[in-house]
C-alpha cells in the first residue's frame, strides 16, 4: 500500500490510525441513478456457513433483491470470519480497507458490486452481509494484489500488484478502458483545468491520466491519475487517485467543531476539548491539495481575528507549520500529505491573561451568587420568622379539654381538625388551632392520667415538640409542629394499631357532611383592593386583616420568580371569601379544576390553571377569620431553570453557599456539592427527584459536625435545600 509525496510512492500502511469521533464523507452517499439491481448483489447467493440460522427480522430487500442478511452461526467469531472470507475470495470477492478507517466490518468488491461483511459475538457468532454499497467510482484491482487500500466514493486505490511493471501497465490499459475510462488528452484537460500538467514523469515508473463520462453519484466523475512504480522485489506499486488539478481550489466551510473551522471536504475527524477548554485539538483528513487547505485555514482564522505570526513558520510543498494568535488564545496549524488527502492538526491554548480574566470573572460571579443566596436566605428566614410569630400569636394557648365522643385509642383535643386515623398501620394525623405548647401540655397530662410513661425529649420548643410514650409493652410517638396558622400533630406506634378498622370512623362525621352540604349562610360581598404588590400580584379584599405575608421562590442570581405565594386573613365567613376569590381569579383567566377539590364548611382547597402555570387556593378558619393561602407557579420560568420534577415526584434543588465542599445524605444517597454549587457558574444545579414524603437528611462540611434535620416534599413541587457555610440547611419551596 502506498501514499504519494510529490509524485514518489512511499510505504504508507504504518500511517493508518483509528478515528474516535466521526467520519464525514467527502462525496454524497445517496445511491446514484445507475445503482440498480444490476449492480447490487443478492446476498442470498453468497456463501452461507454451515449451521447458519437466518434472523429474519433483520432481513432487508431492495429492487426485488435481498441486500442484507444476518445469521446466527454455531462457531467462534474467528472461525466464522476466516471461513467466510475464504468462501468469498473463492467466489471472486476481493477484500479492501478504506483510507483512515478502522472498523469491525470488512469491505469487499467484485466488479461494480460492493459488500460489507461483519462478524461479532452474539449468543454464538453472528454474521451480517450488506450489499447496499454503491461503487461510485469503479477502478480495476490487479489480480492477486495485496495491501489494498480503496475508497469507492472518490475513488482512491493503493496496492501492490504481484506482477512486473510492464504486465501491470498492460493490465490497467486494458481494464481501465473496459470499464469506461479513456486516456485524458492534454488539450481536453487544459480547456477545463488551465493548471493541468499531464507531462510530469516519475522514476522509476509511469503516470497516466484518465477521464470518464459517467457520473459519480449525482456529480460528474472527475479525472483520475494512475501512478505505477517499479519495486526492487519485482512487484509494482499502484496508486489511482483524483487528479490533483481536478481537486477543489477553494474549500467551503462546514459547521465548526469545538469552535474551530473545518472544510466540507473533511473525510475523517477526531479531537479533544471544546470551545471553552483551556486546550483543544483537532486531527482531520481533508480530501484536497495542501495549498487549498492552507488557504482555507488562513482565510477562516483571519475571519476570526486570529493573526498569523512569522515565528516558527515552515511552509514547504509537503509540510506546513504556522502559529496564530488571538486576544485570548494561541494556535498551531500543521499540514502534511497522506494518500490523496491533506492531514490537518490544529492545537490551541488559552493565554495566561485570558485564564486570569476567566478566573476573575468566575470569582466575581461566585461572590455575587453567594451574596444573592445569603441575602435571599436572610430575607426568607426573616420573613418566615415574622410570619411564624404572627401566626403563632393567633394560636390559642388556652388549656385544652379532651374530645368527649372520641373513638380513637388515644385522647384527642376538643378542637382537633381534619382527623385522619389509619388503624391498621397505627398512624394518626390531625390539626389544631392551639399552640404547640398547649397541645403538648394536653397530651402530657391526659396520657399520664391513663398510666402512660413519658420519655423526655430534647426537641421541645415553641415551634416543634416530639413526645415519646410507652405503656404495657406498647409505644407511641407524637410530633407536634407549627404549620402556618395551625399546629399539625402526627402520631405513630404500636399503641395506635387497631385490628378493627371500623373504630377509625369519627363519630359525628355524618353531621359534618350534612353541615357542609346543607343550606348556605348569607354570603358577604367583598370588594377587591385595586392596589396589589408587584412581588405578589394576587387579588386581595379591602376587608382583610392587618397580617399580610408575601413570598416568592427564585434561583440565586435570578430575578425571575419560579413561584409566588400570598397569605392573609380576612374578617369574613369562609363562603364569602371563597366567592370573592372565585370571581377575582376568574377575571384573570384562572380556570378552576374539580380534581381533588375540597369544599367544606371550615376548609377549602382548590386547584387552578392560570395563564402562567398551576395555582392553588387554600381557605381555613381561625379566630373568627378566614385564612387565605394562595400560591402560583410559573411553569415557563421553572422549565428553563430545569426544576420541574417528573409527574407525581418532588424535586430537591441543592445549593452550597460555603467556600468548601458539602455532602448531603438523603434517602440512602449522598450528593456532593462543590463550593458555590447551584450558582450562576454551575452548568446546572445539583438536583434529586424523590417520591413525595418526609425525609431525614444529614449535612457534612469540613471542620464541622454533621447536621441532621428533616424535609417534607410534596408531589409536583420543587424544594430548595441551601447549605450555609456553617453546615446548617435552609429548605424552602421554590416551585
Amino acid at each position: 500500500m502506498f501514499g504519494t509525496t510529490r509524485g514518489t510512492l512511499v510505504p504508507a500502511r504504518k500511517h493508518l490510525f483509528a478515528l474516535t469521533l466521526a467520519v464525514i464523507a467527502s462525496v454524497p452517499v445517496a445511491a446514484s441513478a445507475d445503482y440498480t439491481a444490476d449492480t447490487m448483489v443478492d446476498v442470498r447467493t453468497l456463501p452461507r456457513p454451515e449451521g447458519a440460522v437466518e434472523k429474519t427480522a433483520e432481513t432487508k430487500t431492495h429492487h426485488g433483491k435481498t441486500y442484507r442478511l444476518t445469521y446466527d452461526i454455531p462457531a467462534s467469531v474467528a472461525a466464522t470470519a476466516a471461513a467466510t472470507k475464504k468462501s468469498l475470495a473463492a467466489d471472486g470477492w476481493v477484500e479492501y480497507v478504506r483510507p483512515l478507517e478502522n472498523t469491525s466490518s470488512s469491505a469487499f468488491k467484485r466488479g461494480r458490486q460492493g459488500l460489507n461483511m461483519s462478524v461479532w459475538l452474539g449468543k454464538q457468532s453472528t454474521l451480517s452481509y450488506n450489499s447496499y454499497i454503491p461503487i461510485y467510482a469503479n477502478v480495476p484491482f490487479p489480480p492477486g494484489a495485496v495491501d489494498i487500500l480503496y475508497d469507492e466514493r472518490r475513488p482512491y486505490l493503493g496496492c501492490i500488484a504481484p506482477t512486473g511493471f510492464d504486465a501491470t501497465l498492460d493490465f490497467f490499459r486494458k481494464e481501465m478502458e473496459a470499464i469506461g475510462w479513456r486516456p485524458l488528452e492534454a488539450a481536453e484537460a487544459a480547456a477545463r483545468w488551465p493548471n493541468a500538467q499531464l507531462s510530469e514523469t516519475i522514476e522509476p515508473g509511469v503516470r497516466a491520466y484518465y477521464s470518464h463520462d459517467a457520473k459519480n453519484g449525482p456529480h460528474q466523475q472527475r479525472p483520475v491519475m494512475l501512478t505505477l512504480q517499479r519495486r526492487d522485489d519485482g512487484r509494482t506499486g499502484v496508486e489511482i487517485r483524483v487528479a490533483p488539478f481536478a481537486m477543489p481550489e477553494k474549500l467551503e466551510a462546514a459547521d465548526d467543531v469545538s469552535g474551530l473551522p473545518i472544510p466540507k471536504t473533511t473525510q475523517s475527524l477526531r479531537g479533544s476539548g471544546d470551545s471553552n477548554s483551556v486546550d483543544r485539538s483537532l486531527d482531520i483528513g481533508v480530501v484536497a491539495e495542501l495549498p487549498a487547505t492552507l488557504a482555507f485555514y488562513r482565510r477562516e482564522f483571519a475571519a476570526r481575528s486570529w493573526t498569523e505570526e512569522t515565528r516558527g513558520a515552515v511552509v514547504t510543498p509537503d509540510n506546513v507549520t504556522l502559529n496564530f494568535s488571538s486576544a485570548e488564545q494561541t494556535a498551531t496549524l500543521k499540514l502534511s500529505r497522506r494518500y490523496d488527502m491533506t492531514m490537518v492538526n490544529v492545537a490551541t491554548h488559552m493565554k495566561e491573561a485570558a485564564l486570569a480574566a476567566r478566573a476573575k470573572a468566575k470569582k466575581e460571579a461566585d461572590a455575587k451568587f453567594l451574596s444573592d443566596a445569603a441575602a435571599m436566605a436572610k430575607e426568607i428566614i426573616a420573613a418566615d420568622e415574622v410570619r411564624r410569630m404572627a401566626q403563632a400569636a393567633k394560636l390559642s394557648d388556652a388549656p385544652l379539654r379532651a374530645l368527649a365522643d372520641n373513638s380513637k385509642p388515644v385522647p384527642l383535643p376538643e378542637n382537633a381538625e381534619e382527623v385522619k386515623f389509619e388503624a391498621a398501620d397505627g398512624r394518626l394525623d390531625f390539626y389544631s388551632p392551639s399552640t404547640v405548647r398547649a397541645v403538648a401540655a394536653f397530651y402530657s397530662g391526659a396520657l399520664k392520667a391513663q398510666g402512660w410513661k413519658e420519655k423526655p425529649s430534647p426537641i421541645n420548643h415553641a415551634a416543634m415538640a416530639v413526645m415519646e410514650f410507652s405503656k404495657g409493652g406498647k409505644a407511641m410517638s407524637l410530633t407536634i409542629m407549627q404549620m402556618g396558622p395551625r399546629a399539625k400533630i402526627s402520631g405513630y406506634g404500636s399503641a395506635l394499631v387497631v385490628a378493627d378498622a371500623k373504630m377509625a370512623a369519627k363519630p359525628g362525621a355524618a353531621d359534618a357532611t350534612q353541615a357542609s352540604s346543607g343550606a348556605k349562610a348569607a354570603v358577604q360581598v367583598l370588594e377587591a383592593d385595586p392596589e396589589t404588590d408587584a412581588d405578589a400580584p394576587f387579588p386581595m379584599p379591602k376587608q382583610r386583616g392587618s397580617t399580610v405575608s408575601r413570598g416568592s421562590g427564585k434561583l440565586p442570581g435570578s430575578n425571575a420568580p419560579l413561584r409566588r405565594e400570598l397569605e392573609i386573613s380576612v374578617p369574613a365567613d369562609l363562603a364569602s371569601v371563597l366567592a370573592f376569590y372565585r370571581t377575582e381569579l376568574g377575571k384573570r383567566g384562572w380556570k378552576e379544576s374539580a380534581e381533588r377539590a375540597v369544599v367544606q364548611a371550615d376548609r377549602v382547597q382548590l386547584a387552578f390553571a392560570s395563564p402562567d402555570g398551576p395555582a392553588q387556593l387554600k381557605l381555613g378558619r381561625a379566630k373568627d377569620e378566614t385564612t387565605v393561602s394562595l400560591a402560583q407557579k410559573y411553569t415557563e420560568v421553572a422549565a428553563k431553570a430545569g426544576v420541574i420534577p417528573k409527574p407525581g415526584q418532588a424535586r430537591l434543588v441543592f445549593g452550597n453557599m460555603g467556600g468548601g465542599e458539602a455532602a448531603v445524605t438523603i434517602n440512602k444517597q449522598t450528593i456532593k456539592l462543590a463550593a458555590g454549587a447551584g450558582g450562576p457558574q454551575s452548568a446546572k444545579p445539583p438536583m434529586l427527584d424523590l417520591p413525595p414524603g418526609k425525609y431525614a437528611y444529614s449535612v457534612k462540611v469540613a471542620g464541622r459536625p454533621a447536621r441532621n434535620d428533616t424535609v417534607e416534599v410534596t408531589a409536583d413541587d420543587a424544594w430548595g435545600l441551601i447549605i450555609a457555610p456553617s453546615g446548617d440547611a435552609l429548605s424552602l419551596q421554590m416551585y
